[in-house]
């Protein structure tokens, strides 16, 4: 949810132009993507504050905002539908983009070229020169399997516009990381914007991550469990023979060293842990049934005996 673009800024809803204005640049710069390569945060700060500053950067939008026709995320609070927007991170500002003028405060009127010199530093635009806008950045969001997530690979997505991109996944990304396609966003006179994937990595009914950890359960027979042996189970790169201790419990866990996730930039894997789990025969067992009625050790075994003084 949208916060109020004055507090995202830092600012009183007294502020003038001017301290909208060094209030964006400032924060732009400390968390703009080019900065801040991979940084998810500084990405997801620097999203925000674009937003904010689209609101009461604007002066017919700031007016909006000011008297509540507007919410903070830009939407008519008279439309149950907003408005959509292609906006991305720091898209459609400076000189003929979507930024519009500055705000309704005092010193209203400063030009175009005053909001696109906040980005002159961004963007590397020459002081005193021709101020040029990029074209607008376009997010769009990808679903892709769990296993693709982890592997890495490739996928050919169909973007808003119709045009198809071929999107190398890289090995590791995460549920909800966004990926950064440089130029690959709408032209403009200053280049083309770019284009931002948000990655949504599907659940999978075996594996389930944390970090780069894999954890699966696997289910195991009453005679595996006390007689150990030899189990096969499924890791991301592929099955793999797994012993199993004697009287092992129902819980407990084995350790696969590096068979879990590897990131593209380490190289280093981390783990992944079996959990064991004891599965009675379906239907019944007659002849367990009737060793364990006349089973003397099982019948003085004190299972539950660290539930004492709880």
């Amino acid at each position: 949810m949208a916060r109020n673009p004055y507090i995202v800024l830092g600012l009183s809803p007294r502020a003038s132009d001017s301290e909208i204005r060094a209030a964006f640049r400032k924060l732009a710069k400390k968390h703009h993507p080019d900065a801040n390569p991979e940084d998810k945060k500084s990405e997801d700060k620097f999203k925000e504050i674009s937003a904010a500053f689209d609101i009461i950067g604007d002066s017919d939008k700031r007016k909006k905002f000011d008297r509540g026709e507007i919410d903070d995320e830009g939407r008519d609070r008279g439309s149950p539908f907003g408005q959509w927007s292609q906006r991305g991170a720091g898209a459609g500002y400076g000189p003929g983009g979507q930024g519009g003028g500055p705000g309704g405060g005092p010193g209203a009127g400063a030009s175009f070229e005053d909001i696109g010199d906040i980005f002159s530093d961004l963007f590397g635009a020459r002081r005193g020169g021709p101020q040029t806008s990029r074209g607008r950045d376009v997010r769009y969001r990808l679903e892709v399997d769990f296993l693709d997530a982890v592997r890495g690979g490739k996928k050919r997505v169909t973007m808003p516009d119709n045009r198809t991109l071929n999107l190398a996944i890289p090995a590791g990304v995460e549920d909800g990381q966004t990926l950064r396609l440089r130029g690959q966003g709408e032209g403009g006179p200053g280049g083309a914007g770019d284009v931002y994937v948000e990655v949504k990595v599907k659940p999978h009914p075996i594996f389930e991550r944390n970090g780069e950890d894999v954890h699966i359960d696997a289910p195991i027979s009453l005679k595996e469990a006390v007689l150990g042996g030899k189990i096969t189970v499924p890791t991301i790169a592929g099955d793999v023979a797994v012993t199993v201790p004697k009287n092992t419990s129902s819980g407990a866990v084995l350790r696969l060293r590096g068979r879990g996730i590897a990131k593209s930039k380490s190289g280093v894997a981390g783990d992944q842990y079996v959990k064991l789990k004891i599965v009675l025969p379906e239907g019944g067992d007659p002849d367990l049934e009737e060793f364990v009625k006349s089973w003397k050790t099982g019948a003085e075994q004190k299972a539950r005996k660290h539930f004492a003084g709880v």
